[in-house]
């Protein structure tokens, strides 16, 4: 039979490829839900494609738009985080992919988790901001999150077979992205356009200026800690410029196992939707004599004071991963905007991080009063901490 899925932010990078692995295998996919932001015409597109059994738009401004383009064909049309979460929770819905971009994936997930679905997790900030709660209440559900970020699934496959196997420790792979080797006086004048030229990956804005920032290495970090059940000392991060070695399990034997494959974000997304079977393919194949050499190098943590900082959050624990979050997509929007410049988004994080309270054992209402907190401060521009 096959399996229903709903995706979440089927409009954004990794929701269009998701709908590419669809395609790709009629046979073993049908679309049950659609979501998107305020992307309005292009979902429109996909649904008109795919026939999705229900729609959900963030921009209700639009809905009148959307019902009159979709309710003619038999599809149902909702608007609203609330309406959000209630359509993931459907009956017929085998697989949640949440392909949301930051704070706003959690309670979907969460709502999803609730409701017993399986989750295909592209959307690193659920774990980051509530990964004790996520991962309890995965537990709690007996809820499978396959993770769909390309380092995690690689973990994620290296794993398979070998669950009754401890880890030693993990190493999550990062391409250094478009800036690797600059100094911080040569970041101070890096612009927009410089970072959103990746070198390996095409994606998303924000998880673009994430990658060029090494903030996304970071988020990653902290993702893997709840995925994988892991100590701050068994997570180590190191550069590889040529993304192929995608991450690395170390056992307690010393052996080490890699996920090697081209820099192709479907893989993971058709692996996360389809396991424990591999479909078979059609897309470009890997040829060692195109690259005839794998580098590594350790990451530049005072040029790069992102990373740092995000791996100084994820020791503290809290709400400070929380406050972290917030407090990067505030500075990244700010950057987008050309408003601060690229080393100031590192100013902004650790203002933030240093100015709201701290919470150790936070709830969800605690973390949505940190995340709602960490976003006014980040705006903030007056206080002596910024000027200093």
């Amino acid at each position: 039979m096959k399996k229903k899925v709903a995706i979440l932010g089927s409009t954004g990078s990794i929701g269009t490829q998701a709908l590419d692995v669809v395609r790709d295998q009629p046979e073993h996919f049908e679309v049950e839900l659609l979501t998107c932001g305020n992307r309005v015409d292009l979902l429109i597109q996909q649904a008109l494609e795919f026939k999705p059994n229900a729609v959900v738009i963030g921009d209700a401004a639009r809905l009148a738009e959307v019902k009159d383009a979709l309710f003619p064909k038999g599809i149902k049309i909702y608007a609203g985080s609330d309406a959000l979460e209630q359509a993931v929770t459907m009956e017929g819905i085998d697989l949640v992919l949440t392909a949301l971009v930051g704070y706003a994936g959690l309670r979907p997930t969460l709502a999803a988790i609730g409701a017993g679905k399986p989750i295909a997790l592209a959307n690193k900030e659920t774990l980051v901001v509530a990964g004790e709660l996520v991962t309890k209440a995965a537990r709690e559900k007996d809820v499978d999150i396959y993770p769909v970020d390309s380092e995690h699934s690689a973990i994620f496959q290296c794993l398979a077979g070998e669950w009754h196997n401890p880890i030693e420790k993990i190493v999550l792979t990062a391409s250094g992205g478009p800036f690797r080797g600059r100094t911080r006086a040569e970041l101070a004048t890096v612009t927009k356009a410089q970072a959103l030229k990746h070198p390996n990956w095409e994606m998303g804005a924000k998880i673009t200026i994430d990658s060029a920032s090494l903030m996304n290495k970071g988020l990653e970090a902290i993702e893997a800690k709840w995925l994988f059940n892991l100590k701050r000392e068994q997570i180590e991060i190191v550069v590889h410029p040529q993304s192929i070695i995608h991450s690395i399990v170390q056992f307690r034997d010393g052996s080490m196992k890699a996920q090697m494959g081209l820099p192709d974000m479907k893989l993971p997304i058709q692996y996360a939707m389809t396991f424990p079977q591999r479909l078979p393919t059609t897309w470009p194949r890997f040829n060692f004599t195109q690259y005839p050499a794998l580098t590594f190098e350790q990451p530049d943590l005072d040029s790069f004071r992102n990373l740092a900082l995000a791996l100084e959050a994820m020791d503290q624990g809290g709400n400070a991963p929380c406050v972290l979050n917030a407090a990067n997509e505030v500075a990244v929007e700010l950057f987008l905007k050309e408003a601060i410049g690229f080393l100031e988004m590192s100013d902004v994080v650790a203002h933030t991080l240093a100015t709201v309270p701290f919470v150790a054992h936070p709830t969800l209402q605690d973390l949505e009063a940190s995340d709602a907190e960490a976003r006014r401060v980040a705006r903030e521009r007056t206080t002596p901490a910024w000027n200093s």
